[in-house]
């Protein structure tokens, strides 16, 4: 409630911008598709559908951690003046509700990526009693569908379309482009079938449930030391019952994340002798990765790599 009466006061400021920033035609300098999109998956798949017929941007960049951003009202403006605005979900972006009320809809075409995919329930604790939070982040089911490359080729799907409705000249490109990204999609998700299916311990331990969409496509078992954001942090009755289950089922990593602290992680490590290693929820990618060529398929890849020195 304290978000919604805070982005309610931007409003007023965010159409002083929009008014600032004149009409989308006035500001084109070049004749392309103005894309905004949230944060980092949506940009990447929004990017290789579109290439070169559109200028892709997102809003939640510079290490910022999604589930904590608030939009600034430069940020509301830049999606009102956009052609497309692109999002993965009302659980994930729970602030985009709020922001679509006030804007022209009208003007711009919204994207939901995860229409019509079936979302996977939250942890048991937070489905009773903590779905809505003081912060106003929905946990009673999992956003983090990004993370299963068979659900990934819907999104894109999804995206594809969208962006076909507002610019069918160039659909032709644009189907092409998308083909041919789901094929790449699609090798990935064999890769990880192929490498998984055999393997005789099938449980993991991540930092926070971000893989229960990965860890349900691939028939294996997420143990999360926090919840759907990687800033909660676990009762000290969880902390002993994770580092208990690490201790009997003999695990040998638990999986951090490059983008948060591992102080959690750690100390289980201390505690067990478990190893640390990275698995990316790709919630951001810095520009440094971003300009040393990483992307969706090569940071899902090292995830993979990762993983088999577990799943095994």
């Amino acid at each position: 409630m304290k978000k919604y009466f805070k982005i309610m006061m931007l409003v007023g400021a965010m159409f002083s911008l929009a008014a600032c920033a004149g009409t989308k035609q006035e500001s084109k300098k070049e004749d392309k598709l103005n894309i905004v999109t949230t944060f980092y998956p949506m940009y990447d798949f929004a990017d290789k559908i579109v290439q070169d017929k559109g200028n892709v941007s997102m809003l939640i960049d510079g290490g910022v951690e999604p589930h904590d951003y608030e939009p600034s009202p430069k940020d509301m403006a830049k999606i009102q003046e956009a052609d497309v605005f692109i999002y993965n979900s009302h659980e994930m972006e729970t602030w985009v509700e709020s922001v679509l009320k006030n804007i022209d809809t009208s003007k711009v075409k919204v994207i939901e990526a995860s229409k019509g995919i079936e979302l996977l329930e939250g942890s048991h604790e937070e489905s009773e009693g903590e779905d809505e939070k003081e912060d106003g982040h929905s946990h009673a089911v999992d956003p983090h569908v990004w993370l299963d490359p068979v659900l990934v080729q819907k999104e894109v799907e999804t995206i594809s379309k969208g962006i076909i409705a507002v610019d069918e000249k160039n659909k032709d490109s644009y189907t092409k482009n998308t083909s041919d990204f789901n094929k790449k999609l699609e090798t990935l998700n064999q890769n990880f079938e192929s490498n998984l299916k055999e393997a005789k311990n099938r449980e993991f331990v991540t930092q926070h449930m971000a893989f229960s969409y990965l860890a349900h496509r691939y028939n294996l078992k997420q143990v999360p030391i926090s919840g759907l954001s990687p800033d909660q942090e676990p009762t000290p009755k969880e902390l002993k019952q994770i580092e208990d289950f690490v201790k009997n089922k003999k695990i040998e990593i638990i999986y951090t994340e490059s983008s948060a602290s591992p102080k959690i992680a750690k100390t289980i490590s201390d505690a067990t002798g478990a190893n640390l290693d990275v698995l990316n929820p790709m919630e951001n990618l810095s520009k440094k990765e971003r300009e040393n060529g990483a992307d969706y398929i090569s940071v899902m890849e090292k995830n993979l790599e990762a993983l088999k020195k577990s799943i095994k």
